[in-house]
C-alpha cells in the first residue's frame, strides 16, 4: 500500500474503521498502530539512506580535497593558460592563470562556485578581481561578488571535510552501526 493509503486508514475514527471491517476497536487499535509503525520504518528508512548519501558524498568530496592536496606542485593538474586583460603588454597586473574551461563556466554557469572543484575556486579567489572582471568581460563589483560566492563555497566544503573527520573520529572503535537500537526497531509483542 502507498504511504498515503496506510495514513488514510490510520486518520480514520476507530469506530468507523471496526464497523467497517465487522472486527473490534480493540483489534482495529492494533491494526492502525501496526500501520503507523509501518509508516515510521518507512520513513526511517528513507532517513537513513539520504545520511547514508551525505556521509558518501563528505567521503567523496573529502578524497577529492585530500588528493589535491597530495598532487605534486611540479605536475600540474591542468594546462593553464595566460589571460590577458587587453591594457598593455607591459601592465604586471594584467594576467591571471584561469583555464579557458574555468572562464567558459565562469561566464555561463548561473551559480559557478558549485561547478568549479576546490582548485579552481581557489585560482578564481587568487585572482586580481580587476584582471577577472577584464577577462569575463565583466565590472569590478560583479567579479569582486563571484569571488565572494567561490570563497563562501570553498569555506563550505572545508566545513564539510571537518565534520567528515569529526564522525570519522567519533565513530572509531565501534564495530557496529547502532541501527537495532532505534526506538523504531524495537518490535512489540
Amino acid at each position: 500500500m502507498s504511504e498515503e493509503d496506510l495514513q488514510v486508514l490510520i486518520d480514520v475514527p476507530r469506530s468507523d474503521l471496526a464497523e467497517e471491517l465487522a472486527q473490534s476497536e480493540t483489534k482495529v487499535q492494533v491494526l492502525q498502530d501496526t500501520l503507523q509503525q509501518v509508516l515510521d520504518r518507512r520513513e526511517e528508512g528513507r532517513q537513513s539512506r539520504q545520511l547514508l548519501e551525505l556521509y558518501l558524498q563528505a567521503l567523496k568530496t573529502e578524497d577529492s580535497i585530500l588528493s589535491k592536496v597530495a598532487e605534486p606542485e611540479a605536475a600540474p593538474r591542468k594546462e593553464m593558460d595566460v589571460v590577458d586583460t587587453g591594457t598593455s603588454s607591459t601592465d604586471t597586473s594584467a594576467t591571471t592563470a584561469l583555464s579557458d574551461q574555468v572562464l567558459a563556466a565562469l561566464k555561463e554557469k548561473p551559480a559557478p562556485e558549485l561547478c568549479l572543484d576546490s582548485q579552481d575556486l581557489e585560482l578564481v579567489l587568487k585572482a586580481d578581481a580587476a584582471a577577472l572582471a577584464s577577462a569575463l568581460g565583466w565590472d569590478k563589483q560583479k567579479a569582486g561578488a563571484l569571488q565572494s560566492a567561490c570563497d563562501q563555497e570553498l569555506s563550505k566544503r572545508l566545513q564539510q571535510v571537518q565534520t567528515l573527520h569529526s564522525l570519522r573520529s567519533t565513530s572509531k572503535g565501534k564495530k557496529t552501526l547502532p541501527w537495532g537500537d532505534w526506538p523504531s526497531a524495537k518490535r512489540k509483542k
